[in-house]
């Protein structure tokens, strides 16, 4: 997929249009232009029209929402650009904060809040200045070309999210075929941890994915801890999942082949290789 330019509506900006060009942009890195669309630009398949021009045409490169039916899924223009480059299904899984954006898009901050929960001043305490800058810095601009510091953080952005989506999927399979599960005994019955071995080459972040991956196991596998090749040496980190209270690492940190445990006991790295002894750092890390 190639354009020879990115136009969205001009104005205030949104998370929504915001991401959406910059995946297109990670896609086909041209000028973004703010301005109102003519009939001309929505006929050119070339020019990628977001979030603005009233027509949803994938085909034409048009991904506007905005006339949809009010009880219309929660869909905005950042929904159709993934499912334009094909990876919203995995978004939708992999992404939790995509919901909550499609819904605060197209039905405000009020309504969002109440189906998740919550009233619209606990919702305002996750707004971050990163969001704030960026759409701030993004509405500001009439257009944006390579080389322009925005243009390039959108790239970046876009990159970033699409490698995610479509790397995470290869990873979950890898830790599915390296991965064990151990079970160890504790004072009050059995636990669980699981184990993923060294490979090479080594992931830059080898602990990826583990957590998607632990989501979804069966009720009857389900762990307390995680033990994972330890990215800055040759050994292992050991961490608690979802900060179970089972586990405390500070209780090894005296340990001669334990050279860091966080003094608020959700993790440690050791030195050690061996399965059992892994399993016995894991032992002694248990309340």
């Amino acid at each position: 997929m190639s354009f020879s330019l990115i136009l969205t509506h001009p104005g205030g900006s949104h998370k929504d249009e915001f991401l959406a060009c910059c995946l297109l942009l990670a896609e086909s890195p041209v000028s973004l232009v703010r301005r109102e669309p003519t009939d001309a630009d929505l006929a050119d398949s070339s020019i990628a029209v977001v979030d603005v021009g009233g027509e949803h045409s994938p085909e034409r490169s048009n991904f506007d929402h905005h006339q949809f039916p009010k009880d219309y899924t929660p869909t905005c223009s950042l929904s159709l650009v993934l499912q334009h480059l094909g990876v919203y299904e995995d978004a939708r899984v992999f992404c939790d904060w995509l919901e909550p954006a499609e819904w605060f898009d197209t039905r405000g901050p009020i309504e969002t809040g109440r189906w998740l929960g919550v009233d619209r001043e606990t919702l305002a305490k996750l707004n971050s200045p990163i969001d704030i800058t960026l759409l701030r810095r993004f509405a500001s601009c009439s257009e944006l070309n390579p080389g322009d510091t925005l243009w390039e953080v959108m790239r970046w952005i876009g990159e970033d999210l699409l490698f995610y989506l479509r790397n995470l999927r290869d990873r979950l399979n890898h830790i599915e075929l390296n991965s064990e599960i151990w079970e160890l005994d504790g004072p009050t019955g059995p636990w669980r941890a699981l184990f993923l071995p060294r490979t090479e080459p080594l992931p830059d972040e080898p602990s990826a994915g583990i957590g998607r991956y632990v989501q979804n196991l069966p009720p009857e596998q389900s762990v307390a801890a995680l033990v994972y090749p330890d990215r800055r040496g040759n050994g292992f980190a050991l961490s608690r999942h979802n900060d179970h209270p089972g586990l405390d690492f500070t209780r090894i940190q005296e340990a001669e082949d334990v050279h860091f445990a966080h003094a608020r006991g959700f993790v440690a790295k050791t030195s050690a290789t061996e399965p059992d002894r892994l399993k016995d750092l894991l032992r002694q890390s248990w309340v």
